[in-house]
Protein backbone atom coordinates (compact mmCIF):
# COMPACT_ATOMS: atom_id res chain seq x y z
CA UNK A 1 0.00 0.00 0.00
CA UNK A 2 1.53 3.54 -0.96
CA UNK A 3 1.89 5.56 2.11
CA UNK A 4 1.06 9.85 1.35
CA UNK A 5 3.17 11.97 3.21
CA UNK A 6 1.69 15.17 4.70
CA UNK A 7 4.15 17.99 4.90
CA UNK A 8 3.93 20.44 7.52
CA UNK A 9 2.97 23.03 5.61
CA UNK A 10 -0.50 21.09 4.76
CA UNK A 11 -0.62 20.57 8.26
CA UNK A 12 -0.02 24.03 9.73
CA UNK A 13 -2.45 25.39 7.38
CA UNK A 14 -5.02 22.53 8.14
CA UNK A 15 -4.78 23.88 12.07
CA UNK A 16 -5.16 27.62 10.91
CA UNK A 17 -8.37 26.89 8.83
CA UNK A 18 -9.78 24.63 11.43
CA UNK A 19 -9.10 27.33 13.96
CA UNK A 20 -10.36 30.16 11.89
CA UNK A 21 -13.45 27.82 11.42
CA UNK A 22 -14.28 27.35 15.12
CA UNK A 23 -13.59 31.18 15.51
CA UNK A 24 -16.24 32.03 12.47
CA UNK A 25 -18.56 29.55 14.47
CA UNK A 26 -18.29 31.27 17.49
CA UNK A 27 -19.20 34.74 15.77
CA UNK A 28 -22.08 33.83 13.90
CA UNK A 29 -23.35 32.56 17.53
CA UNK A 30 -23.22 36.24 18.38
CA UNK A 31 -24.89 37.60 15.01
CA UNK A 32 -28.36 38.48 15.77
CA UNK A 33 -29.48 37.11 12.96
CA UNK A 34 -33.05 35.24 12.44
CA UNK A 35 -34.10 33.08 9.75
CA UNK A 36 -37.28 32.04 10.69
CA UNK A 37 -36.61 28.42 10.39
CA UNK A 38 -35.01 27.00 13.59
CA UNK A 39 -30.90 25.80 12.49
CA UNK A 40 -30.71 27.92 9.92
CA UNK A 41 -27.65 30.31 9.88
CA UNK A 42 -25.60 32.45 7.93
CA UNK A 43 -23.05 29.91 7.32
CA UNK A 44 -19.49 31.56 7.62
CA UNK A 45 -17.59 28.55 8.62
CA UNK A 46 -18.37 27.49 5.48
CA UNK A 47 -16.19 30.15 3.65
CA UNK A 48 -13.21 28.24 5.48
CA UNK A 49 -14.63 25.45 4.19
CA UNK A 50 -14.90 26.41 0.47
CA UNK A 51 -11.20 28.48 1.01
CA UNK A 52 -10.15 24.54 1.71
CA UNK A 53 -11.70 22.93 -0.99
CA UNK A 54 -10.22 25.31 -3.71
CA UNK A 55 -6.40 25.52 -1.83
CA UNK A 56 -5.93 22.21 -0.49
CA UNK A 57 -8.35 19.61 -1.69
CA UNK A 58 -11.63 17.07 -0.94
CA UNK A 59 -10.19 15.44 1.68
CA UNK A 60 -8.74 18.11 3.40
CA UNK A 61 -11.47 20.15 2.92
CA UNK A 62 -13.82 17.30 4.86
CA UNK A 63 -11.44 16.32 7.64
CA UNK A 64 -11.57 20.64 8.15
CA UNK A 65 -15.72 20.34 7.97
CA UNK A 66 -15.64 17.26 10.32
CA UNK A 67 -13.13 18.43 13.00
CA UNK A 68 -14.93 21.60 13.33
CA UNK A 69 -18.21 20.07 13.61
CA UNK A 70 -17.23 18.27 16.56
CA UNK A 71 -15.03 20.47 18.39
CA UNK A 72 -17.37 23.54 18.02
CA UNK A 73 -20.65 20.98 19.05
CA UNK A 74 -18.71 20.46 22.00
CA UNK A 75 -17.37 23.98 23.29
CA UNK A 76 -20.76 25.91 21.97
CA UNK A 77 -23.46 23.30 20.91
CA UNK A 78 -24.77 19.70 22.27
CA UNK A 79 -25.50 16.31 20.61
CA UNK A 80 -28.19 17.61 18.37
CA UNK A 81 -26.33 20.60 17.10
CA UNK A 82 -23.12 17.89 16.19
CA UNK A 83 -25.99 15.56 14.91
CA UNK A 84 -27.49 18.69 12.49
CA UNK A 85 -24.30 20.17 11.58
CA UNK A 86 -22.97 17.06 10.99
CA UNK A 87 -25.48 15.83 8.25
CA UNK A 88 -25.43 19.56 6.94
CA UNK A 89 -21.28 19.79 6.38
CA UNK A 90 -21.16 16.49 4.36
CA UNK A 91 -24.35 17.49 2.41
CA UNK A 92 -22.73 21.19 1.53
CA UNK A 93 -19.62 19.69 1.22
CA UNK A 94 -20.64 17.08 -1.65
CA UNK A 95 -22.46 19.42 -3.59
CA UNK A 96 -19.76 21.82 -3.66
CA UNK A 97 -17.02 18.95 -4.92
CA UNK A 98 -19.72 18.17 -7.55
CA UNK A 99 -19.83 21.87 -8.48
CA UNK A 100 -16.30 22.29 -8.05
CA UNK A 101 -15.81 19.66 -10.90
CA UNK A 102 -17.91 20.88 -13.33
CA UNK A 103 -15.69 23.96 -13.21
CA UNK A 104 -18.64 26.53 -14.21
CA UNK A 105 -19.52 28.09 -11.67
CA UNK A 106 -17.75 30.97 -9.67
CA UNK A 107 -16.58 30.64 -6.11
CA UNK A 108 -18.98 32.80 -4.74
CA UNK A 109 -21.86 30.68 -6.61
CA UNK A 110 -20.44 27.48 -5.00
CA UNK A 111 -20.36 28.93 -1.44
CA UNK A 112 -23.60 30.31 -1.47
CA UNK A 113 -24.72 27.35 -3.13
CA UNK A 114 -23.35 25.41 -0.32
CA UNK A 115 -24.66 26.86 2.12
CA UNK A 116 -27.88 26.60 1.26
CA UNK A 117 -27.21 22.54 1.09
CA UNK A 118 -25.73 23.09 4.67
CA UNK A 119 -29.24 24.07 5.52
CA UNK A 120 -31.29 21.94 3.67
CA UNK A 121 -28.98 19.06 5.42
CA UNK A 122 -30.50 19.95 8.55
CA UNK A 123 -33.93 20.16 7.71
CA UNK A 124 -33.39 16.72 5.91
CA UNK A 125 -32.22 15.62 9.22
CA UNK A 126 -35.39 16.81 11.06
CA UNK A 127 -37.97 14.89 8.73
CA UNK A 128 -36.06 12.08 9.37
CA UNK A 129 -36.00 12.28 12.93
CA UNK A 130 -40.01 13.28 12.48
CA UNK A 131 -40.47 10.39 10.25
CA UNK A 132 -38.82 7.84 12.92
CA UNK A 133 -40.84 8.83 15.60
CA UNK A 134 -43.85 8.42 13.48
CA UNK A 135 -42.96 4.42 12.32
CA UNK A 136 -42.38 3.96 16.24
CA UNK A 137 -45.73 5.19 16.74
CA UNK A 138 -47.25 2.91 13.84
CA UNK A 139 -45.25 0.07 15.09
CA UNK A 140 -47.44 -0.18 18.08
CA UNK A 141 -47.80 1.28 21.76
CA UNK A 142 -45.37 -1.19 23.23
CA UNK A 143 -42.61 0.28 20.91
CA UNK A 144 -43.81 3.08 21.82
CA UNK A 145 -43.97 2.81 25.37
CA UNK A 146 -40.50 1.33 25.53
CA UNK A 147 -39.01 4.47 23.79
CA UNK A 148 -40.27 6.37 26.37
CA UNK A 149 -39.09 4.49 29.39
CA UNK A 150 -35.81 4.44 28.02
CA UNK A 151 -35.85 8.15 27.81
CA UNK A 152 -37.34 8.46 30.86
CA UNK A 153 -34.55 6.92 33.07
CA UNK A 154 -32.23 8.92 31.07
CA UNK A 155 -33.57 12.24 32.43
CA UNK A 156 -34.56 10.73 35.96
CA UNK A 157 -30.83 9.92 35.65
CA UNK A 158 -29.68 13.35 34.55
CA UNK A 159 -31.71 14.71 37.24
CA UNK A 160 -30.59 12.67 40.34
CA UNK A 161 -26.85 13.63 39.36
CA UNK A 162 -27.77 17.01 39.71
CA UNK A 163 -29.87 16.86 43.14
CA UNK A 164 -27.14 15.18 44.60
CA UNK A 165 -23.87 17.19 42.87
CA UNK A 166 -26.21 20.29 44.39
CA UNK A 167 -26.27 18.96 48.11
CA UNK A 168 -22.75 17.58 48.31
CA UNK A 169 -21.37 21.09 46.33
CA UNK A 170 -24.23 23.79 47.06
CA UNK A 171 -24.93 25.58 49.78
CA UNK A 172 -28.67 27.33 51.08
CA UNK A 173 -27.34 30.55 51.23
CA UNK A 174 -27.69 30.72 47.25
CA UNK A 175 -31.58 30.61 47.94
CA UNK A 176 -31.80 33.75 49.90
CA UNK A 177 -33.92 36.04 47.71
CA UNK A 178 -34.93 33.08 45.50
CA UNK A 179 -37.32 30.74 47.54
CA UNK A 180 -40.30 33.17 47.81
CA UNK A 181 -41.60 36.14 45.32
CA UNK A 182 -41.21 39.61 47.59
CA UNK A 183 -44.12 41.51 48.66
CA UNK A 184 -45.20 44.66 47.19
CA UNK A 185 -43.54 44.36 43.98
CA UNK A 186 -45.67 45.78 40.99
CA UNK A 187 -45.03 43.17 38.56
CA UNK A 188 -44.61 40.31 41.27
CA UNK A 189 -48.46 39.18 40.46
CA UNK A 190 -48.02 39.42 36.70
CA UNK A 191 -44.73 37.65 36.60
CA UNK A 192 -46.60 34.70 38.56
CA UNK A 193 -49.51 34.59 35.92
CA UNK A 194 -46.75 35.04 33.12
CA UNK A 195 -45.65 31.78 34.22
CA UNK A 196 -48.60 30.44 35.09
CA UNK A 197 -50.39 30.99 31.65
CA UNK A 198 -47.98 28.86 30.22
CA UNK A 199 -47.70 25.72 32.50
CA UNK A 200 -50.81 24.16 30.76
CA UNK A 201 -48.27 23.14 28.04
CA UNK A 202 -46.21 21.15 30.54
CA UNK A 203 -49.05 18.98 31.88
CA UNK A 204 -50.64 18.18 28.26
CA UNK A 205 -48.40 14.95 28.35
CA UNK A 206 -50.47 13.56 31.29
CA UNK A 207 -53.68 13.38 29.36
CA UNK A 208 -51.92 10.74 27.27
CA UNK A 209 -52.83 7.85 29.85
CA UNK A 210 -56.31 8.02 29.61
CA UNK A 211 -56.26 8.65 25.62
CA UNK A 212 -54.20 5.39 25.48
CA UNK A 213 -56.53 3.50 27.83
CA UNK A 214 -57.70 1.06 25.38
CA UNK A 215 -54.03 0.01 24.91
CA UNK A 216 -52.76 -0.44 27.72
CA UNK A 217 -53.17 -4.07 29.72
CA UNK A 218 -54.14 -2.63 33.02
CA UNK A 219 -57.45 -2.30 34.81
CA UNK A 220 -59.24 0.43 34.04
CA UNK A 221 -59.26 1.52 38.02
CA UNK A 222 -55.78 1.92 38.01
CA UNK A 223 -55.94 3.90 35.58
CA UNK A 224 -57.12 7.10 37.58
CA UNK A 225 -54.31 6.09 40.09
CA UNK A 226 -51.37 6.12 37.74
CA UNK A 227 -52.78 9.41 36.19
CA UNK A 228 -52.61 11.16 39.92
CA UNK A 229 -49.42 9.57 41.15
CA UNK A 230 -47.63 10.17 37.46
CA UNK A 231 -48.37 14.14 38.18
CA UNK A 232 -47.30 13.96 42.09
CA UNK A 233 -43.72 12.32 40.89
CA UNK A 234 -43.26 14.45 38.15
CA UNK A 235 -43.98 18.05 39.71
CA UNK A 236 -41.63 16.54 42.69
CA UNK A 237 -38.84 15.76 40.79
CA UNK A 238 -38.76 19.19 38.89
CA UNK A 239 -39.26 21.31 42.09
CA UNK A 240 -36.28 19.33 43.61
CA UNK A 241 -34.24 20.38 40.15
CA UNK A 242 -35.19 24.04 40.66
CA UNK A 243 -34.41 24.03 44.61
CA UNK A 244 -30.63 22.27 43.62
CA UNK A 245 -30.09 25.27 40.57
CA UNK A 246 -30.72 27.20 43.68
CA UNK A 247 -28.80 25.36 46.01
CA UNK A 248 -25.46 25.76 43.09
CA UNK A 249 -26.41 29.50 41.86
CA UNK A 250 -27.60 32.20 43.62
CA UNK A 251 -29.58 35.03 41.48
CA UNK A 252 -26.84 37.07 40.16
CA UNK A 253 -25.36 33.82 38.72
CA UNK A 254 -29.03 32.38 37.41
CA UNK A 255 -29.18 36.25 36.13
CA UNK A 256 -25.49 36.17 33.74
CA UNK A 257 -26.27 32.67 32.74
CA UNK A 258 -29.46 33.64 31.60
CA UNK A 259 -27.44 36.07 29.69
CA UNK A 260 -25.16 34.38 27.97
CA UNK A 261 -26.33 30.43 27.46
CA UNK A 262 -29.70 30.42 28.52
CA UNK A 263 -29.06 26.95 29.43
CA UNK A 264 -29.15 27.84 33.49
CA UNK A 265 -29.37 23.90 34.78
CA UNK A 266 -26.76 23.25 32.41
CA UNK A 267 -24.82 25.68 34.01
CA UNK A 268 -25.72 24.84 37.42
CA UNK A 269 -24.88 20.92 36.35
CA UNK A 270 -21.26 22.17 35.24
CA UNK A 271 -20.93 24.23 38.89
CA UNK A 272 -22.10 21.03 40.58
CA UNK A 273 -19.25 19.04 39.39
CA UNK A 274 -17.02 22.11 38.57
CA UNK A 275 -16.64 20.59 34.96
CA UNK A 276 -18.45 21.86 31.94
CA UNK A 277 -18.15 17.98 30.69
CA UNK A 278 -21.13 17.46 32.72
CA UNK A 279 -23.26 20.57 31.44
CA UNK A 280 -23.60 17.98 27.92
CA UNK A 281 -25.02 15.30 30.18
CA UNK A 282 -27.97 17.65 31.29
CA UNK A 283 -28.10 18.61 27.71
CA UNK A 284 -28.72 15.26 26.96
CA UNK A 285 -31.68 14.86 29.74
CA UNK A 286 -33.30 17.86 27.88
CA UNK A 287 -33.49 16.50 24.52
CA UNK A 288 -34.63 13.10 26.24
CA UNK A 289 -37.46 15.33 28.20
CA UNK A 290 -38.47 17.05 24.50
CA UNK A 291 -38.79 13.08 22.79
CA UNK A 292 -40.68 12.32 25.48
CA UNK A 293 -42.78 14.98 25.11
CA UNK A 294 -43.34 14.30 21.59
CA UNK A 295 -43.44 10.92 22.03
CA UNK A 296 -46.26 11.03 23.84
CA UNK A 297 -48.29 13.47 21.67
CA UNK A 298 -48.12 11.59 19.04
CA UNK A 299 -49.31 8.82 21.20
CA UNK A 300 -52.37 11.17 22.83
CA UNK A 301 -53.15 12.83 19.76
CA UNK A 302 -53.66 9.93 17.34
CA UNK A 303 -55.79 8.25 19.87
CA UNK A 304 -58.23 11.32 20.41
CA UNK A 305 -58.36 11.50 16.75
CA UNK A 306 -58.99 8.05 16.41
CA UNK A 307 -62.22 8.35 18.53
CA UNK A 308 -63.57 11.77 17.13
CA UNK A 309 -63.53 9.16 13.97
CA UNK A 310 -64.76 6.28 15.60
CA UNK A 311 -67.53 8.45 17.35
CA UNK A 312 -68.40 9.74 13.80
CA UNK A 313 -67.03 13.48 14.81
CA UNK A 314 -64.97 13.56 11.84
CA UNK A 315 -63.80 11.63 8.94
CA UNK A 316 -64.11 8.32 9.65
CA UNK A 317 -60.74 7.68 7.10
CA UNK A 318 -59.03 8.71 10.54
CA UNK A 319 -60.94 5.65 12.35
CA UNK A 320 -58.90 3.12 10.33
CA UNK A 321 -56.11 0.89 11.99
CA UNK A 322 -52.86 -1.08 10.75
CA UNK A 323 -54.02 -4.68 10.45
CA UNK A 324 -51.17 -5.65 11.89
CA UNK A 325 -50.44 -3.54 14.93
CA UNK A 326 -53.92 -2.38 15.64
CA UNK A 327 -52.44 1.28 15.84
CA UNK A 328 -54.67 4.43 14.38
CA UNK A 329 -52.19 4.16 11.37
CA UNK A 330 -54.26 7.33 9.22
CA UNK A 331 -54.58 9.42 12.42
CA UNK A 332 -50.36 8.83 13.00
CA UNK A 333 -49.50 9.54 9.38
CA UNK A 334 -51.08 12.71 9.62
CA UNK A 335 -49.77 14.19 13.12
CA UNK A 336 -46.25 12.76 11.30
CA UNK A 337 -46.74 14.92 8.04
CA UNK A 338 -47.61 17.55 10.14
CA UNK A 339 -44.36 17.19 12.42
CA UNK A 340 -41.91 16.73 9.18
CA UNK A 341 -43.54 20.68 8.04
CA UNK A 342 -42.95 21.94 11.60
CA UNK A 343 -39.46 23.16 11.19
CA UNK A 344 -40.26 25.26 7.86
CA UNK A 345 -42.89 26.96 10.14
CA UNK A 346 -40.33 29.15 11.26
CA UNK A 347 -39.14 30.06 15.58
CA UNK A 348 -41.92 32.73 15.36
CA UNK A 349 -44.77 30.58 14.13
CA UNK A 350 -43.81 27.72 16.49
CA UNK A 351 -44.17 30.35 19.40
CA UNK A 352 -47.51 31.09 17.99
CA UNK A 353 -48.31 27.40 17.83
CA UNK A 354 -47.40 26.76 21.17
CA UNK A 355 -49.12 29.73 22.59
CA UNK A 356 -52.31 29.01 20.86
CA UNK A 357 -52.21 25.35 21.68
CA UNK A 358 -51.85 26.45 25.79
CA UNK A 359 -54.79 28.40 25.26
CA UNK A 360 -56.84 25.31 23.41
CA UNK A 361 -55.97 23.02 26.64
CA UNK A 362 -57.06 25.40 29.09
CA UNK A 363 -60.37 25.38 27.43
CA UNK A 364 -60.56 21.53 26.30
CA UNK A 365 -59.49 21.61 30.58
CA UNK A 366 -62.43 23.79 31.21
CA UNK A 367 -64.83 21.99 28.93
CA UNK A 368 -64.20 18.18 30.23
CA UNK A 369 -64.54 19.39 33.65
CA UNK A 370 -67.93 21.42 32.89
CA UNK A 371 -68.90 17.65 31.07
CA UNK A 372 -67.96 15.86 34.22
CA UNK A 373 -70.54 17.34 36.33
CA UNK A 374 -72.74 17.74 33.91
CA UNK A 375 -72.61 14.00 33.30
CA UNK A 376 -72.36 13.23 37.49
CA UNK A 377 -76.34 14.99 37.50
CA UNK A 378 -78.32 13.69 34.02
CA UNK A 379 -76.80 10.37 34.03
CA UNK A 380 -75.55 9.53 37.76
CA UNK A 381 -75.81 5.66 37.00
CA UNK A 382 -73.59 5.11 34.00
CA UNK A 383 -70.83 2.94 34.35
CA UNK A 384 -67.87 4.20 35.84
CA UNK A 385 -64.30 2.49 36.08
CA UNK A 386 -62.47 5.02 38.17
CA UNK A 387 -64.76 7.33 40.23
CA UNK A 388 -63.14 10.79 41.63
CA UNK A 389 -64.14 10.94 45.36
CA UNK A 390 -65.99 14.10 45.92
CA UNK A 391 -67.04 14.43 42.45
CA UNK A 392 -69.10 17.75 42.58
CA UNK A 393 -66.65 19.77 45.12
CA UNK A 394 -63.14 18.26 42.61
CA UNK A 395 -65.40 19.03 39.62
CA UNK A 396 -66.09 22.41 40.73
CA UNK A 397 -62.56 23.38 41.89
CA UNK A 398 -61.57 22.03 37.79
CA UNK A 399 -63.73 24.02 36.42
CA UNK A 400 -62.91 27.33 38.81
CA UNK A 401 -58.87 26.93 38.30
CA UNK A 402 -59.35 25.95 34.14
CA UNK A 403 -61.81 28.90 33.87
CA UNK A 404 -60.05 31.24 35.33
CA UNK A 405 -56.65 30.45 32.93
CA UNK A 406 -58.62 30.40 29.66
CA UNK A 407 -59.95 33.87 31.08
CA UNK A 408 -56.13 35.19 31.47
CA UNK A 409 -55.48 34.64 28.28
CA UNK A 410 -58.28 37.07 26.79
CA UNK A 411 -57.37 39.66 29.76
CA UNK A 412 -55.15 42.47 28.08
CA UNK A 413 -51.60 42.76 30.41
CA UNK A 414 -52.32 39.85 32.49
CA UNK A 415 -48.57 38.31 31.17
CA UNK A 416 -50.63 35.51 28.68
CA UNK A 417 -52.58 37.21 26.55
CA UNK A 418 -52.41 36.07 22.85
CA UNK A 419 -51.30 38.17 20.20
CA UNK A 420 -53.38 39.22 17.55
CA UNK A 421 -51.88 36.08 14.58
CA UNK A 422 -52.59 33.47 17.84
CA UNK A 423 -56.32 34.80 18.40
CA UNK A 424 -56.42 34.24 14.07
CA UNK A 425 -55.08 30.35 14.56
CA UNK A 426 -57.82 29.57 17.67
CA UNK A 427 -60.46 31.46 15.47
CA UNK A 428 -58.83 29.10 11.96
CA UNK A 429 -59.19 25.77 14.35
CA UNK A 430 -62.20 26.33 15.46
CA UNK A 431 -63.75 27.63 12.04
CA UNK A 432 -62.06 23.84 11.11
CA UNK A 433 -64.41 22.18 13.84
CA UNK A 434 -67.25 24.03 12.89
CA UNK A 435 -66.68 22.53 9.66
CA UNK A 436 -66.52 19.19 10.50
CA UNK A 437 -69.58 19.47 12.77
CA UNK A 438 -71.87 20.58 9.66
CA UNK A 439 -70.32 17.90 7.60
CA UNK A 440 -70.16 15.22 9.79
CA UNK A 441 -73.24 15.66 11.96
CA UNK A 442 -75.36 15.91 8.35
CA UNK A 443 -74.06 12.77 6.50
CA UNK A 444 -73.70 10.39 10.02
CA UNK A 445 -76.68 11.90 11.54
CA UNK A 446 -77.84 9.38 14.19
CA UNK A 447 -74.42 8.22 14.43
CA UNK A 448 -72.63 11.04 15.07
CA UNK A 449 -71.26 11.62 18.76
CA UNK A 450 -72.60 7.71 18.88
CA UNK A 451 -69.52 6.15 21.15
CA UNK A 452 -68.35 2.30 20.71
CA UNK A 453 -67.99 0.21 23.80
CA UNK A 454 -65.52 -2.59 23.05
CA UNK A 455 -64.68 -5.58 25.25
CA UNK A 456 -61.65 -4.92 27.78
CA UNK A 457 -59.12 -7.65 28.43
CA UNK A 458 -59.98 -8.02 32.40
CA UNK A 459 -63.42 -8.69 30.98
CA UNK A 460 -62.34 -10.80 28.26
CA UNK A 461 -60.24 -13.07 30.46
CA UNK A 462 -63.62 -13.81 32.66
CA UNK A 463 -65.22 -15.20 29.30
CA UNK A 464 -62.35 -16.90 28.71
CA UNK A 465 -60.43 -18.56 31.56
CA UNK A 466 -58.12 -20.84 29.76
CA UNK A 467 -56.98 -18.28 27.09
CA UNK A 468 -53.36 -16.99 27.15
CA UNK A 469 -52.32 -13.70 26.04
CA UNK A 470 -52.07 -14.01 22.83
CA UNK A 471 -55.74 -15.56 22.45
CA UNK A 472 -57.27 -12.87 24.39
CA UNK A 473 -55.58 -10.50 21.74
CA UNK A 474 -56.68 -12.53 18.86
CA UNK A 475 -60.38 -12.40 20.55
CA UNK A 476 -60.64 -9.01 21.12
CA UNK A 477 -58.78 -7.46 17.42
CA UNK A 478 -61.59 -9.49 15.86
CA UNK A 479 -64.30 -7.87 18.40
CA UNK A 480 -62.84 -4.60 17.49
CA UNK A 481 -63.04 -5.29 13.48
CA UNK A 482 -66.69 -6.56 13.24
CA UNK A 483 -67.68 -3.62 15.57
CA UNK A 484 -65.80 -1.09 13.04
CA UNK A 485 -66.84 -3.12 10.42
CA UNK A 486 -70.58 -2.98 11.24
CA UNK A 487 -70.48 0.61 11.84
CA UNK A 488 -68.52 1.35 8.95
Amino acid sequence: MKKQKISAKTVALLAMMIALALVFSYVETLIPINFGIPGVKLGLANLVIVAALYLIGGKEAFLVSVVRIFLSGFMFGNLASIMYSLAGGLLSLAVMLILKKTDKLSILAVSVLGGICHNIGQLIVAILVAFGIMLINIVGAKTAAKLQTILTIIIGGAGILLIVASVINGTVDNLDGQMFAEVGGGGIVKSILSVAVISPFYLIGFDVIPQAAEEINVPPKKIGGMLILSVVLAVLFYAFVIIAVGLVMNSGTITASQAGTGLVTADAMALAFKTSVMAKVIIVGGMCGIITSWNSFMIGGSRAIYSMAESYMIPRVFAKLHPKHKTPINALILIGILTMLAPFAGRVMMVWICDAGNFGCCLAYCMVAISFLILRKKQPDMPRPYKVPAGRLMGGVAVLMSGFMVVMYCIPGSGGTLILPEWGMVAAWSALGVVFFAICKSKYRESFGSMVQLISDEDAATLLPEADERELDKVIDGAIDRVLARLA
